[in-house]
């Protein structure tokens, strides 16, 4: 690989592309993405790996990496469990504090419980959890 001056490119990682998360229900995992924090459906597909999985992909309209929650449906699979290998949660950004309480107030109005907004120096966040119980975190850009 070369640069536009010809010089060998040091490879690198330029940014996170998707998580992909285990669900049982990818219609409750629909109902809380799309629906509920509203992000977009943006592929319903098999799993190329698993045909007889179903593939959610999840992120902003255009579907672009950086913005991406992929989710395979396997609905025998068993619970997780927390500790090293495992993922402890994800952070979805909201753009200004005002933004995360009014998340918070609408949330907890729809019957998810969140925690209390937590100061971060920072930034501040407030946690809640997915239908599967996967810990998400809404967190201020800075």
């Amino acid at each position: 690989m070369t640069d536009t001056s010809g010089e060998p490119r040091r490879m690198r990682i330029t940014g996170l592309h998707h998580v992909t998360l285990i669900t049982r229900n990818l219609d409750a995992t629909t109902s809380f993405y799309r629906d509920l924090l509203g992000l977009a459906l943006v592929e319903q597909a098999a799993n190329e790996d698993d045909p007889d999985a179903r593939h959610f992909w999840f992120g902003d309209a255009e579907g672009r990496a950086g913005t991406l929650l992929s989710f395979l449906e396997y609905p025998a699979m068993p619970e997780g469990s927390v500790g090293v290998g495992s993922t402890h949660h994800l952070a979805l950004a909201v753009d200004s504090s005002e933004e995360l309480d009014a998340w918070r107030d609408y949330l907890r109005g729809r019957g998810v419980q969140t925690t209390d907004v937590f100061e971060r120096g920072r930034f501040r966040s407030l946690y809640l959890r997915d239908p599967d119980g996967h810990i998400l975190e809404l967190a201020t850009r800075v």
